[in-house]
């Protein structure tokens, strides 16, 4: 079973509904702050999700073919310490919705095997933070900036997606050679979308603000099996 942390309750609702529909993997939706987890919560579970929003990285393993029964853990920690979208009233590193610290709390007792993560485009200081705390506690770590377009969107949107893989040495960090080429949108009708203008019709802003668009994380996905796949082959 999947375990989902967001906790806002508009978002949760709308993520326990797509459980429901079964249009993502079934799991526990936690409505707590990620402040009031504790690692022995996460017992059980196969795959996590934290900062879940609506689902958007559960919904882009499976379409990357992730299997449900691998472990794995996710995160999208908020953006609004960095996003260009609060005017300069953003604090970066300051800021108490810098809830890093917290994920990578529950990271160094659980250390899943891998974690994938998105933040916005900007916030390179905040992935600088990430690396040198993956590395610090044996983790590899890759990283790549790639927009939604890439992924057939009308829009940039672009993101930092990032790869951390537990290992017995440091190594140094590298960008992950994520290729990303012009895709179809698969029906986005099955998601409950219709897309207009690069924002699906009848989506609220609020959930579309706290989502990752999954086709492009799938791509990142993608690159990563394959490069551990090759890695294997060696």
């Amino acid at each position: 079973m999947n375990y989902y942390n967001e906790n806002d309750p508009k978002t949760a609702a709308w993520l326990k509904e797509l459980i429901k529909a079964k249009l993502i993997p079934a799991g526990e939706v936690d409505e707590r702050s990620i402040c009031d987890v504790a690692p022995k919560d996460l017992n059980g579970f196969i795959q996590c999700h934290f900062f879940a929003g609506i689902g958007g990285w559960s919904c882009a393993l499976r379409l990357a073919g992730w299997p449900e029964d691998q472990p794995v853990w996710t995160g999208s920690c908020p953006c609004q310490p960095f996003s260009s979208a609060t005017r300069g009233l953003s604090k970066g590193l300051k800021d108490e919705k810098h809830l890093w610290p917290e994920f990578i709390r529950l990271i160094n007792d659980a250390r899943p095997a891998i974690v994938f993560g998105e933040q916005v485009s900007n916030a390179l200081p905040w992935l600088d933070v990430v690396c040198d705390d993956m590395e610090a506690n044996n983790y590899t770590i890759r990283a790549a900036i790639i927009p939604a377009y890439s992924a057939g969107a009308d829009h940039a949107r672009e993101r930092i997606y990032f790869a951390c893989y537990a290992n017995n040495k440091s190594e140094s960090r590298l960008p992950v050679n994520a290729e990303t080429p012009r895709m179809l949108w698969p029906d986005c009708k099955s998601f409950g979308m219709v897309p207009k203008n690069g924002i699906p019709k009848g989506m609220a802003y609020r959930g579309f603000g706290n989502a990752i668009v999954p086709q492009v994380a799938s791509v990142f996905i993608q690159s990563a099996m394959e490069a551990t796949n090759a890695l294997h082959r060696r």
